[in-house]
């Protein structure tokens, strides 16, 4: 094979513009010197004129490559410090309608703008890192050789070391080995170093310098769990309580009378009449209080739905044939199915016809149902909604909760009884009052199912 000679080094930029100065000078400098060699001059004036000749041009050779490369030069630095992250140099005599200017000018905006995004950048990853640390989920981040490269405060503990003793260890060794395998999110009901429950896993894929990374977040669920228990054992001890109490202080204190009455010697000569007064007050009260465990039983023992086709129109149909008592006005809609359970739909349809039909009573108003179909919703989706022009709702922040109630006798479970069922079969309850006029309306939203067959015509 023929060797390969060794290539010779280029003139550098600066030196060929030197060179080429001195090449553009050479011609007429050669032909003034001829002149004045060939010319009747003394030779002081020859030596003179001819060292003054070549000073010039290579005085002027020099000042053009200084006017070419300082500005290259300057340049390079700004690029070398952008390079390392400085971002505070700046080219200095930049100005426009000069094209070396006007290079100038946008090397110095880029730097700028470079200098923004940078303290940018740096602001956003300061406040993500105090984001991550104040947190009480733990967050893992690993490469590609599941090799930890990130972990939070919160995870830290979880594992019960040190950041620094964590970093660079695999994830089989940390013992989170499991929570990268396997779907996510899931569930999990585990123990670590740091803490023993039920875990929320959730992973996602990320890109950092180039290389894939994994994300991984557990969630500890126990505590808010324990929480929202302890919250719900509290509602329920003091609605409870209180009912209760409304009903054993009087039976009570009845008890107490009819027991001082009955030790009375000779007794009251009407002491008959208080027995059967204070006995049908007692019977009263005990009954009351067991509707409202009754009703309570009722409500924590909700059964699933069972789905099945159901035609709208039927079971409006159905409803509004019960209420006989008041004029109830179908305005129709068109004809619609859904997956659900009759039973449990025409329960709540009563519930809201009878609280329409109770709040018309004192105005005198009119009560309108109708439905229709949600249009552009994605699952496809009705509403099925019930109208009253009686005085309208005073106090919508306590609509659904239990055992709440403004009507004599009620039980307070009805409208959550009703909220339940609506969110059992995949729907929504809502009540609000009426914008056109006094009244109230409610609200049933639930998936569709398909369209019936043509044979079903909507009513009214």
């Amino acid at each position: 094979m023929p060797s390969s000679k060794p290539r010779e080094p280029r003139l550098s930029h600066d030196r060929r513009i030197l060179l080429m100065a001195l090449a553009a000078a050479l011609p007429g400098a050669f032909i003034s010197l001829i002149f004045l060699w060939t010319g009747d001059y003394t030779p002081k004036v020859q030596w003179t004129l001819t060292v003054l000749i070549g000073a010039f041009c290579l005085g002027f050779a020099f000042a053009l490559r200084e006017r070419v490369i300082l500005p290259l030069q300057t340049l390079s630095n700004l690029l070398a410090a952008l390079g390392e992250g400085d971002f505070s140099i700046r080219a200095r005599g930049a100005r426009g309608g000069d094209p070396l200017g006007e290079v100038m000018i946008e090397v110095n905006t880029l730097v700028e703008t470079l200098r923004h995004q940078r303290l940018d950048a740096l602001e956003a990853t300061t406040l993500l890192r105090k984001v991550m640390a104040e947190i009480e989920v733990a967050v893992f981040t690993f490469d590609e050789g599941r090799e930890l490269t990130f972990v939070n405060r919160a995870g830290a503990r979880l594992l019960a070391q040190p950041s620094e003793r964590l970093l660079g260890r695999r994830a089989e060794e940390l013992g989170l080995e499991d929570c990268l395998d396997g779907e996510a999110p899931r569930v999990i009901n585990t123990a670590f170093p740091g803490g023993v429950g039920r875990w929320e896993i959730r992973r996602s894929l990320f890109r950092q310098g180039g290389r894939p990374h994994e994300l991984l977040v557990l969630s500890d669920l126990s505590q808010p769990l324990r929480e929202e228990e302890r919250q719900a054992f509290q509602r329920l001890i003091r609605v409870i309580g209180h009912e209760m109490n409304n009903s054993l202080a009087p039976i009570k204190s009845i008890a107490g009378s009819l027991s001082t009455i009955v030790e009375r010697d000779p007794p009251p000569s009407d002491w008959r009449d208080d027995m059967e007064r204070g006995l049908a007050v007692i019977a009263s009260r005990a009954e009351s209080l067991s509707r409202f465990m009754s009703a309570y039983a009722r409500l924590a023992r909700l059964p699933p739905p069972k789905l099945a086709p159901i035609d709208i129109v039927a079971i409006v149909d159905r409803v509004t044939t019960l209420e006989k008592g008041h004029n109830i006005q179908i305005a129709g809609g068109p004809a619609l199915a859904i997956q659900g359970d009759s039973d449990q739909l025409e329960q709540l349809l009563i519930n809201l016809l009878r609280n329409a039909v109770d709040a018309v009573r004192e105005t005198g108003g009119a009560v309108r149902v109708g439905w229709q179909r949600l249009p552009g919703s994605s699952p496809p989706a009705m509403e099925l909604w019930v109208e009253d022009e009686g005085p309208g709702l005073s106090n919508t922040g306590n609509l659904f909760v239990p055992f709440f109630t403004t009507k004599p006798g009620g039980s307070g479970i009805g409208l959550l009884l009703s909220r339940q069922i609506a969110e059992a079969h995949g729907g929504s309850l809502m009540l609000q009052n009426r914008d056109d006029r006094v009244g109230c309306r409610a609200s049933l939203r639930l998936p569709l199912q398909a369209a019936m067959p043509s044979r079903m015509e909507a009513a009214g």
